[in-house]
């Protein structure tokens, strides 16, 4: 069995949670099926893995496939093999939560409002911050791709799936304008947090949240545009808590 054929089932070739494809290759499959089971408990922390021979078995996968998906999972913190005992899970305190698979996961895993508030507060130290840097180190290109975004996310008649690529874009330039590049490799907290938002309420399906989500949106390119940090700055802050307000009062209602 070759370990590049392409994996059978309803996993391979679709899009998985925020927009990742899920896995098209033995390899890839394996990672993400024990990757989900550890996130959502299935492994607790501190369990010990089936064995070689069983996980082998379960996926009709080769030793050298198993134990290369197990290196990728080590190497995010998840697991850690040692010998006469077995592949452990460890702590969540080990994981790499900024890694876009793992995040995939805790999103494949269920949503809550904890879950939602924690991604918040991290968009929250660190987006509000992006935004009045890029007020000052925006260049005319920059401006135009927020014009462009925004144009985009104005348009009537998308779906939420639409809406949520074009405001993720948007938040992508703020990223890139903001000249460093730690808050570039963030973009993947910024685009779970949108996919979980979005699952649970998104703004096109109301007239009034859709107005208030574009012109929040309007109001940080403006500021960015006109070089006020301080104003690009709170802007942000407001559109980050309303998208949280939005979720939260609909997972309090169902």
């Amino acid at each position: 069995m070759s370990d590049t054929t392409e994996a059978g089932g309803e996993r391979a070739g679709r899009t998985g949670s925020a927009g990742r494809m899920r896995p098209r290759n033995f390899h890839s499959q394996v990672i993400w099926v024990l990757g989900t089971a550890i996130v959502q408990g299935e492994y607790p922390e501190g369990a010990i893995l089936p064995g070689d021979s069983e996980l082998t078995e379960q996926f009709g996968v080769s030793r050298t496939v198993l134990r290369e998906a197990l290196k990728t999972l080590s190497a995010k913190g998840l697991i850690e093999a040692r010998a006469r005992v077995g592949t452990r899970v460890l702590p969540r305190a080990h994981w790499n939560m900024f890694d876009p698979d793992v995040l995939a996961w805790h999103l494949e895993s269920g949503l809550d409002i904890a879950f939602i508030n924690r991604l918040a507060e991290v968009r929250m130290a660190v987006e509000p911050e992006a935004a009045a840097l890029a007020a000052e180190r925006r260049t005319p290109e920059h401006v135009e791709a927020l014009m462009h975004w925004l144009g985009r996310m104005e348009q009537t008649g998308q779906s939420a799936e639409e809406f949520a690529h074009n405001d993720l874009e948007f938040h992508k330039v703020v990223a890139e304008a903001s000249g460093n590049p730690f808050m570039v490799s963030l973009s993947a907290v910024v685009e779970v947090a949108l996919t979980a938002s979005f699952k649970v309420s998104s703004p096109v399906e109301g007239g009034e949240a859709f107005d208030r989500a574009v012109r929040m949106h309007r109001n940080i390119a403006e500021a960015i545009a006109s070089g006020e940090p301080e104003v690009a700055r709170m802007a942000m802050r407001q559109a980050i808590q309303s998208g949280v307000d939005r979720a939260q009062t609909t997972l309090a209602t169902r």
